[in-house]
């Protein structure tokens, strides 16, 4: 049985309370709604155990979804570097928990408040609220974005300035639709494509020697 994000119990106690008020004050066809909420508040919130590939180099995706852009870009606010970019869509259907790419600790959290447009949108990135993790890491730095969408409103980052991660170790959620970016060192041979199904954690994205 998968597990149920914590971030999710909010949600999951207020439709279920409020199908059984329906249910008392308005009969079976009023329970119809609220229940079937309820029930997709369980199923988005799942968060099931991942097999975290082992072997040195490796990056794992930090989202599950669509892969929906790769390219070489220069990040000029945290890395100042060249790197490779890879973003992720995630559909309201996908787990929405985040997970490490690689080993590391982390520099920087920062938050960025902005607009909520749709996620699949490659403006999304840097004009929707979001949070930027800067992770310090045998291969140098790479960061990571959580971006909300048009639907999601909220990401939440569970670690902290000075925290060390396992590749594949949750650290993160982002509720309803929404998108990942991941910028990874310039030399990493990339193992995806555009279109390609992904999964948090377990997922190869890219390789470094």
């Amino acid at each position: 049985m998968n597990a149920i994000a914590k971030e999710g119990y909010p949600y999951i106690i207020i439709f279920a309370a409020t199908t059984i008020v329906a249910l008392l004050l308005g009969g079976k066809w009023m329970v119809i709604a609220p229940f079937v909420i309820t029930v997709f508040m369980f199923y988005f919130f799942r968060d099931p155990e991942r097999e975290i590939p082992e072997g040195e180099g490796l990056f794992v995706s930090p989202a599950d979804g669509k892969i929906i852009l790769i390219k070489d870009v220069f990040e000029k606010e945290h890395l100042k570097a060249d790197v490779k970019e890879i973003s992720i869509f995630m559909s309201p259907f996908n787990v929405h928990v985040n997970r490490t790419p690689c080993d590391g600790k982390i520099k920087n959290i920062q938050h960025n408040k902005g607009k909520f447009m749709a996620a699949y949108k490659d403006e999304a990135s840097f004009k929707n609220e979001n949070i930027e993790m800067t992770l310090k890491t045998k291969y140098g730095d790479i960061l990571v974005r959580q971006v909300a969408g048009y639907v999601a409103r909220r990401a939440v980052c569970r670690a902290n300035a000075g925290d060390s991660l396992k590749r594949g170790e949750r650290y993160g959620i982002i509720k309803f639709s929404s998108r990942l970016d991941v910028y990874l060192p310039k030399n990493t041979e990339i193992k995806v494509k555009l279109g390609d199904r992904v999964r948090a954690g377990e997922t190869v994205i890219g390789v470094i020697e």
